[in-house]
């Protein structure tokens, strides 16, 4: 069990304070839906889904390529390299960004503004330049520091949106003779959030520079050949991954069933909002990412790491049933985080979303046996399949079912992923996972759900969903406990309780 304390205080100290650092980022949806009109939140989640997708381009798998090559090569050489590359490649990619602003605009549906692109460059190859210097910090094991950063970073952004879109025009309208009124420009809103994202990038570069600093100009090519030839294939992993992530934002966009640009970004917006509520199952897979990845390299040696990597599969799948009861069960309280009331039409898309992003965590456990074998094509392979269902699904059935068809369309995508990931991985490198076990508790708290969703269609006050809720969350409890005391006897910190 040592190997899964090992994780448990990996994922407590890296993936916490990323969860802590996306927690408060979240918390600006339910100020931006109050604050911004519906067209311009669309707008907004539309630039931010072409973000990511750049991300990926920018960074082209540096980042796992270092955890796996650090383990076996020189690390300063693999830092040297990947470290240089980065600095290349994301000059020359912020250029083109730059140099075709206008046409990406005008794909985005904001071509009233592209400047909004020459911004969203600078953020996406700063982020690009603070990945490895990031994974430097997990690799050394120095949790304080990064955790440090990626909260005191959000907290700056938190900050300066908040300046940015109500002190500064609540100033202005008492003050309109002062200066800054001929630079603030109140329907410029999306432009602000994107600037106070770059001041925050900025300043979190800049706390990283002991790290970013710490390479030096020696540049192993043959090294860069074989982390190539590793990482090339995650760009597809990657670039599919955001295909199955955000893309769908970007084609509601081209494809609703609605007769406006104008109404195509509320749609836009109803759908970007009402996905932030699968906030607990999706800030759970942060959190285990960013602890099992260097985890899962290094406990790689170990004799008994294939039982180890079942457990932790069983642990985590039994937390995002939890997470997924803890949502659908009290949604009546989570559908407050969305402050515009207008926006709540699209709640039906929330237990969908959910269970896709608890298959998409699964899916990521069970990466590990192509990343381990040094597979990554396969990683590369099965997802092109999820990014083929997620553009056909989205391409045939948004014009006739708008958001509802993004959701199912995530939730297909990520269960197909997840079952040839699980069938390819037993052949390539034997887990033995408890996959008939996990399916059972899936299964359960689905069941749960449509015991509730039947109560509710005779008799729906709150105080009875919350009373239900509540009710069927402890049975659920109860049942996990009996089932798996042993497993919980043997866990750090509570399993003296059980």
């Amino acid at each position: 069990m040592s190997g899964i304390k090992k994780l448990a205080g990996q994922t407590l100290w890296y993936g916490l304070s990323s969860i802590a650092a996306r927690l408060i980022n979240y918390l600006l949806t339910p100020y931006l839906t109050y604050k911004l009109s519906i067209e311009i939140y669309g707008e907004q989640s539309l630039i931010y889904s072409f973000i990511p997708f750049m991300n990926v381009v920018f960074t082209y798998g540096m980042e796992t390529a270092f955890f796996r090559f650090s383990t076996n090569k020189d690390q300063q050489q693999v830092y040297n390299t990947t470290s240089i590359s980065l600095i290349i490649s994301t000059l020359f990619l912020s250029a083109l960004l730059i140099l075709f602003r206008i046409p990406i605009a005008m794909a985005l549906q904001i071509d009233a503004n592209p400047e909004y692109i020459i911004l969203a460059a600078a953020i996406i190859g700063i982020d690009a330049l603070c990945g490895i210097p990031f994974a430097k910090l997990r690799q050394e094991n120095k949790p304080l520091k990064f955790a440090f950063i990626k909260i005191g970073g959000i907290l700056v952004v938190v900050f300066t949106t908040y300046f940015f879109i109500s002190i500064c025009p609540n100033f202005l309208a008492n003050n309109p003779t002062h200066w800054m009124a001929q630079y603030y420009h109140a329907d410029w809103a999306v432009g602000y959030i994107l600037l106070a994202n770059l001041i925050q990038n900025i300043i979190v570069l800049l706390l990283l520079s002991k790290e970013f600093f710490g390479f030096e100009w020696k540049f192993n090519k043959a090294l860069w050949k074989e982390i190539m030839v590793y990482s090339l294939p995650l760009i597809i992993v990657g670039f599919g991954g955001m295909i199955n992530e955000v893309f769908d934002r970007l084609m509601l966009g081209w494809l609703a069933p609605v007769s406006s640009i104008k109404a195509a970004k509320t749609e836009v917006a109803i759908y970007s909002a009402c996905y932030k509520l699968s906030i607990l199952i999706t800030l759970a897979v942060q959190a285990f990412r960013m602890g099992a990845e260097p985890f899962f390299f290094k406990q790689s040696q170990a004799s008994n790491a294939p039982k180890v990597y079942a457990r932790v599969m069983k642990l985590f799948v039994i937390t995002l049933c939890f997470m997924f009861l803890m949502v659908v069960l009290y949604l009546d309280i989570w559908k407050q985080f969305i402050r515009n009331p207008n926006m709540w039409v699209g709640l039906q898309v929330v237990p969908i979303l959910l269970l896709a992003n608890m298959f998409l965590g699964i899916y990521y456990n069970l990466s590990v046996w192509y990343k381990l074998s040094n597979k990554t094509m396969a990683g590369a392979l099965i997802t092109i399949i999820g990014a083929a269902i997620t553009l056909g699904i989205n391409w045939f059935f948004i014009p006739y079912f708008s958001y509802l068809a993004c959701a199912w369309a995530t939730f297909i995508c990520y269960g197909t992923m997840m079952v040839i990931s699980f069938i390819w991985g037993q052949k390539a490198y034997p887990i033995p996972y408890a996959w008939k076990k996990l399916i059972a508790y899936i299964a359960i708290v689905v069941t749960i759900f449509f015991i509730q969703k039947g109560l509710l269609y005779f008799y729906d006050p709150i105080w009875f969903k919350l009373s239900t809720g509540t009710l069927l969350l402890a049975v659920f409890t109860w049942f996990i406990l009996l089932v798996e005391q042993k497993e919980f006897k043997k866990l750090p910190v509570i399993g003296k309780y059980i």
